[in-house]
């Protein structure tokens, strides 16, 4: 895979990258559509139009939504692994509950 430089278009100002390949290229449009929108949104809502601001605005709420989706993930974790805790006491219960049934049944035989 080779390097190759591609232009994108952030807040109306061009800039050239360096990419790996197709996949690097499809995901870097991605990143960009979604850093303009944002930029696009803070210069809506704050009536500015000092680009420095806007895209200082528009990081601290990309950054915002990053720590807040990180948090979330870590509660998932969390419960995630308080979940999979519970299952291995189920299973070993059941385990016990298996070896006194046949314990039960080997001893009325």
């Amino acid at each position: 895979m080779t390097d190759r430089i591609i232009e994108i278009e952030i807040y109306r100002q061009k800039h050239k990258i360096r990419v790996k390949g197709e996949e690097d290229e499809k995901y870097i449009g991605r990143l960009t559509s979604y850093v303009d929108h944002k930029m696009q949104e803070v210069a809506v809502k704050s009536n500015s139009t000092d680009d420095l601001k806007i895209a200082v605005l528009a990081a601290l709420n990309i950054a915002d939504e990053y720590f807040s989706n990180k948090k979330k993930l870590d509660q998932l974790n969390e419960v995630i692994g308080h979940m999979e805790s519970e299952l291995e006491s189920l299973e070993d219960c059941l385990l016990k509950d298996d070896d006194t049934i046949k314990n039960i049944e080997e001893a009325t035989k």
